[in-house]
């Protein structure tokens, strides 16, 4: 049975919601029942008569189940601006017992929960929690999402640096090509690779995502790879 697991990155914009989905797809094509969910998201558009997240349908839509949009994403938040602040803004402070409640209510569902994170790793959600207490709540392990651009190296490092000293399991990471023009993209996926000191789990192409790029991420998980194509 494929473990569920917490998708973080180094910074917003970078892929999470991208490799997320592309997980989730490749989780069901191996005949697994799967859900994702983004427990807190900021940027939100008001449809049919409640605030909604792209990154949020997005997950929604990535899998039979099609849950409640409450359980996908318990905490819709309209600005998109840090969490805490948006929060704030529209009189809100966040909490874990939601959160909580939605993830047991798809796991109860599911074999498995993709949970993406909001920004990166260090987010403050109140004056209280930060993203980390949500992998903490779930117990999660974590995959790490690294936008392959100009300053992935440093963000990479300091990203898995953080995630190990908040004493998190760190499955590994996914690389995202966001600028196909990187100047020497692959020394720098070489360079993640011997530094991260965890696996890479697959790397992303700009544009369409292929699935089966993602055969190492899913047996971390648990979840039987296909047969890669010739």
């Amino acid at each position: 049975m494929p473990r569920s697991v917490f998708i973080t990155g180094t910074d917003t914009g970078i892929g999470k919601t991208q490799a997320s989905v592309a997980l989730l797809r490749a989780i069901e094509a191996r005949g697994h029942r799967a859900a994702g969910m983004k427990p807190v998201a900021s940027g939100c558009e008001w449809i049919d008569g409640r605030w909604s997240n792209e990154d949020a349908r997005a997950l929604r839509s990535a899998t039979r189940l099609q849950p409640p949009y409450a359980l996908t994403n318990p905490y819709p938040l309209r600005d998109a601006v840090a969490p805490h602040l948006a929060a704030a803004a529209q009189g809100i402070t966040l909490e874990l017992e939601p959160i909580q409640a939605a993830y047991e209510a798809l796991r109860a569902e599911t074999d498995c929960v993709v949970v993406e994170g909001a920004g990166g790793w260090c987010v403050p959600l109140s004056a209280a929690l930060m993203q980390a207490d949500i992998p903490s709540a779930l117990a999660l392990p974590v995959i790490l999402v690294v936008g392959l651009r100009l300053g992935c190296i440093n963000h990479g490092l300091l990203s898995a640096r953080a995630i190990r000293a908040d004493g998190f399991e760190l499955l590994g990471w996914i690389g995202n090509v966001i600028d196909p023009q990187q100047p020497l993209q692959a020394d720098n996926v070489l360079t993640l690779r011997d530094r991260l000191d965890v696996p890479c789990l697959g790397l992303l192409p700009h544009g369409p995502v292929d699935a089966v790029r993602l055969d190492d991420a899913l047996a971390a998980l648990g979840a039987a790879p296909l047969a890669r194509r010739r």
